[in-house]
């Protein structure tokens, strides 16, 4: 259906889409419904590689034995998205096809350098997280194209992860912080650039052992924030130093 009818939308737990649908900000007015496609609802461990289906719901991913041992971070983000009406039904990879900079569960697979699994009706491809978007609310997913799942090979180290909104969830992030505290240090943000970022120069500082404070300085000059109706450019600055230090306080050794 992607592939021959022009202008059909994926939907799936449509926490996202009606929100677009109902303010009028949403073009589209024919859809596909993927609900029932129970084998995109997997979580497995194949090999070393722990693979997420795309229709995974936040509750799916709160309770999974396996995200849980595995990608600890990720189902805190997920215990944070909305209430418990929207973690029954949104989906991790309406997340990722949202491309909103502010997705919660985003930097977590920044951070862990994961890969997303496209498909359309004729091949499957794999797409590093890390250049999967291409701009504000853009991706390397063809309309002919679904997400089926996101894959995460091991991570070595500490998993941190906070979200800060105005209220712990049922709200959007003014800015959101997953790392990994290992022998290279991972650091990525949310709602503080067009996408979801990494922060390079200041992962590489803290890996060659600069102090926290020459790494929050750094950071400061790595991120992109914006006014807008939820915070201030220079707010989310100051708390994005402030989580770093948080961060390297909570994982330190000992």
């Amino acid at each position: 259906m992607l592939r021959d009818e022009e202008g059909v939308v994926p939907l799936a737990g449509a926490t996202d889409l009606y929100v677009g649908l109902n303010f009028g900000t949403l073009e589209p007015r024919r859809f596909v419904n993927l609900w029932g496609l129970g084998p995109l609802r997997r979580i497995a461990v194949r090999g070393d590689i722990l693979s997420i289906g795309a229709l995974a719901t936040y509750t799916a991913m709160i309770r999974s034995r396996q995200v849980q041992r595995r990608l600890p971070m990720l189902a805190q983000a997920a215990r944070e998205v909305g209430g418990v009406q929207i973690q029954n039904r949104g989906t991790l990879g309406g997340n990722i096809a949202n491309a909103s900079p502010a997705g919660d569960t985003l930097p977590v697979l920044a951070a862990v350098d994961a890969t997303v699994v496209l498909r359309s009706a004729s091949e499957e491809r794999r797409v590093p997280f890390a250049g999967f978007y291409t701009g504000y609310r853009e991706s390397r997913r063809q309309p002919d194209e679904l997400i089926t799942a996101v894959e995460v090979g091991p991570v070595e180290g500490t998993q941190w992860f906070r979200k800060v909104g105005t209220r712990a969830a049922q709200a959007i992030s003014k800015v959101v912080m997953a790392a990994v505290r290992g022998p290279a240090p991972r650091i990525a943000l949310g709602s503080v650039a067009p996408t979801v970022i990494r922060l390079p120069r200041t992962e590489r500082a803290l890996g060659d052992g600069a102090g926290i404070e020459a790494a929050a300085a750094i950071a400061e000059s790595e991120i992109q924030p914006i006014d807008d109706v939820r915070s201030t450019a220079g707010y989310r600055r100051r708390v994005v130093a402030n989580l770093l230090r948080r961060f390297w306080s909570d994982t330190a050794p000992g």
